[in-house]
């Protein structure tokens, strides 16, 4: 039986235009019902630099997860709504004035300094694997 060939996922560098940093290198989009529902649940580490996009979303859970992560609420110009660094697994968050968010690594918001109302830039990236 022949292999269906794969789509390229698309990955964005995302920087921080209010900040001038970067936020993430390396963030995989999940825009597909399965991917989204999936998000970061089979993960067991996440580089530094790493992280997922998930669009549409407005709230998010890390039952199963095995790890913290830092959580970005996006609204539609991409504007840091809410912030949730190291949410810890079993937990729930959300933003009902959130349309997208960014699951990271533990302690990105920290290091790059965001704050909510920062305005986020999407570069396209070539992916790594």
């Amino acid at each position: 039986m022949a292999q269906e060939p794969r789509i390229p996922v698309p990955h964005y560098r995302i920087v921080n235009l209010d900040r001038g940093c970067e936020l993430a290198a390396h963030v995989e989009v999940a825009g597909e019902s399965s991917s989204r529902r999936r998000g970061l649940l089979a993960t067991s580490h996440l580089d530094e630099a790493a992280g997922i996009w998930i669009a549409p979303c407005e709230a998010i859970h890390t039952f199963g997860m095995k790890m913290p992560i830092d959580v970005v609420f996006l609204d539609r110009t991409h504007r840091a709504r809410k912030l949730v660094p190291n949410l810890s697994p079993a937990r729930i968050a959300l933003c009902l004035a959130g349309s997208s968010v960014l699951e990271l690594a533990s302690g990105a918001i920290a290091r790059s300094g965001l704050q909510p109302g920062d305005r986020l830039q999407f570069h396209a990236v070539r992916p790594t694997r």
